[in-house]
Order: structure tokens, then C-alpha cells, then sequence
């Protein structure tokens, strides 16, 4: 039975390169619409009826853990994988967090996505295999505590650090400096910090992480 797909993304050179990917296998799956951008999604995943929805993570505005959580709150059987450029098993915990049935990564050849998106359709869970391997070792280390600081809050282990750093008041141009990264990407993980403690700013941020025992 052919799959029903619908492809969201905010680049939609992305959406024609999966289209592309997924054209030789007609006859197993079927890229039935597409939206660039979350918040066009909604509409075409209600109008189109798709088996299943196969969106991006980090998307501009609305995420693709977001609108993952939209589409089940409207509709609990619809299904939903996520794909990532995000090697990074905190992404899959948040992923499985929101009802996704997978999370796979950008990477991944045209035979296996397609072999996935079959098996998801038939109730399994499309996970990549070495991010599944390294998300068991994880959940093994939560539950002896042995982690970083702010896992339980879906904070990445470089989120944590930045966040640390954030409590001692340095700026964005101080933690760059000391985590020899750039700035740009210091506001990125920032912006992902704030999404996932539900503040707006650096100063919620820390107080927040003192509130909830993340540092003392």
C-alpha cells in the first residue's frame, strides 16, 4: 500500500531534494503536498489527509517538535517523523516528548527513508540506529543521575554549559570567547535554551536555573 506523504520544511530547496529522493519509489511512496514553513503546514496536512508528515526540526518561527505537537493534539493517529541535521539525542527525547513516531537524520540514503517511512506506516518507530544506540547509554545515565545539569529539561549538554555561563552574568561575546565558538552560535543554543525552559531572556533564563535547582 502506497505511503502518503507530506514534506515541511523552511527551505524549500530541501523539500525538492527529499522529492527527489523519494521519486524513484512511486509505487511504495507518494509526496501527496508540501509547505515551506510550519505555520503553512496546518492547512495542508488537514486538507491532504497524509499518512504521514515528514518535517524538519529547527525550522524559522514555529519548530517541527511544534507543529508535531499540534498535528497529534488535533489528530492523535496522525503520523509524524521528524528529520534532522541534529546528531543529538536530547532532540530525540524532545522528539518522542511530543508524539513524533521517529526522528532520522538529513543524511540518510533514499533506500532506508523509504523503508522507514514504510515501517512507520505499518506502527513501528523510525529512529536513527547510532542516535538510538547513544540515546539508550543516556537513559541509563538518567536514571542513575549521572548527567549534566538541565537534561531533565531537554537541555543539550552544550546548552547546560552555556547556561551556566549565563548565571555568572557573562555576555554573548564572553561565553564565544571562552567556549571558542562564535557569537551566532551562542545565540542559537540561547534561543533553544529559552524555548525549552519557557522564558523569553537571558535574565529569566538564570533565574529560572536557580529556581529549578539546574545550578546553585
Amino acid at each position: 500500500m502506497t505511503v502518503r506523504v507530506v514534506l515541511v520544511d523552511d527551505h524549500e530547496m530541501v523539500i525538492e531534494g527529499l522529492k527527489a529522493m523519494l521519486a524513484p519509489f512511486g509505487d511504495r511512496v507518494e509526496v501527496v503536498g508540501e509547505a515551506v514553513g510550519a505555520e503553512k503546514a496546518m492547512a495542508v496536512i488537514v486538507d491532504l489527509q497524509p499518512d504521514i508528515v515528514l518535517c524538519d526540526v529547527r525550522m524559522q518561527g514555529a519548530s517541527g517538535l511544534d507543529l508535531c505537537r499540534e498535528i497529534r493534539k488535533r489528530d492523535p493517529q496522525r503520523k509524524v517523523i521528524l528529520l534532522s541535521v541534529y546528531d543529538d539525542e536530547q532532540y530525540l527525547f524532545q522528539a518522542m516528548r511530543v508524539g513524533a513516531s521517529g526522528y532520522l537524520l538529513k543524511g540518510i540514503s533514499s533506500d532506508e527513508l523509504v523503508r522507514q517511512l514504510e515501517g512507520v506506516h505499518a506502527g513501528s518507530t523510525a529512529i536513527d540506529a547510532g542516535l538510538a544506540a547513544r540515546a539508550a547509554e543516556t537513559a541509563a545515565r538518567l536514571q542513575s543521575d549521572q548527567f549534566w545539569p538541565g537534561a531533565r529539561h531537554g537541555l543539550t549538554q552544550r546548552e547546560s554549559e552555556i547556561l551556566s555561563l549565563v548565571v555568572t552574568g557573562l555576555s554573548n561575546r564572553g561565553i564565544a570567547g571562552k567556549l571558542v565558538i562564535g557569537e551566532e552560535t551562542v545565540k542559537t543554543h540561547l534561543s533553544s535554551i529559552y524555548r525549552k525552559l519557557g522564558v523569553s531572556d537571558r535574565t529569566s533564563a538564570a533565574a529560572t536555573a536557580l529556581r529549578e535547582g539546574i545550578f546553585r
